[in-house]
């Protein structure tokens, strides 16, 4: 028989005669000890969850020593700065002996409550859950245009001034002239006026067509956009 127990802030699995360091406790050395947060118990293989913790479950302990754990080096640095510091520090610690582990006839009638409700509870939240992100998904996929980052010489910037103007797709672009593509630029207060837009429409359509391969043959070819 084992469990599972919170003892000071840690989770330890413990079972009868077995010794255990854990933070420092404030009983003396010697005086007994009872924990009663048991998450999880194990009764020669039935085994009963807590929700979190096992109603009327229990871990009685012995007070065996109080001492400190090793020594363990924090050193700190900053690159560049000058400044280095070595610190040791020795984590105060208390070891246990478990005599034994506890439980109740409670303890069934919780962890049946527990399985019954489980159920209940994913058939609340999961089924809405389910049917709510599908329609989401697809609104966010028909408000989301093309990727048009990916056509040389138009950035995040850029990118955002022609969404802003419609030209959210390849095929919008591909469409629109190189002067009409310089007018919406000119026309925003952001600083893109110097992108050359040349060869943004060419590439556009390439990518509409999905002919990637020859969209990068193309781009090798560019500079900043321009043809060389």
């Amino acid at each position: 028989m084992y469990a599972i127990v919170e003892i000071a802030g840690q989770q330890f699995k413990v079972s009868k005669d077995q010794k255990v360091f854990v933070h420092r406790l404030s009983q003396e050395e010697g005086s007994k000890v009872t924990f009663d947060k048991v998450l999880l118990l194990d009764d020669n293989g039935t085994v009963t969850l807590g929700a979190p913790a096992i109603e009327g479950a229990s871990v009685e302990a012995k007070v065996l020593a109080h001492l400190k754990g090793d020594k363990v080096i924090v050193f700190k640095k900053k690159r560049r700065k000058g400044y280095k510091k070595r610190n040791g520090h020795r984590q105060y610690l208390t070891q246990i002996l478990v005599e034994g582990i506890l439980s109740s006839g409670s303890t069934k009638k919780a962890t049946a409550k527990t399985e019954t409700a489980a159920p209940k509870a994913q058939k609340l939240v999961d089924a809405p859950v389910a049917e709510e992100k599908a329609p989401k998904a697809k609104a966010a996929k028909k408000a989301a245009g093309d990727d048009i980052v990916i056509i040389e010489g138009i950035g995040p910037k850029a990118a955002e001034v022609l969404i802003a103007a419609g030209f959210d797709t390849f095929a919008k672009i591909a469409a629109a002239t190189a002067e009409e593509l310089n007018a919406v630029l000119d026309a925003s207060t952001a600083r893109v006026h110097h992108l050359d837009t040349t060869t943004w429409p060419e590439q556009a359509q390439l990518a509409a067509d999905g002919k990637m391969d020859e969209l990068k043959e193309l781009q090798d070819k560019l500079n900043a956009g321009r043809k060389a």
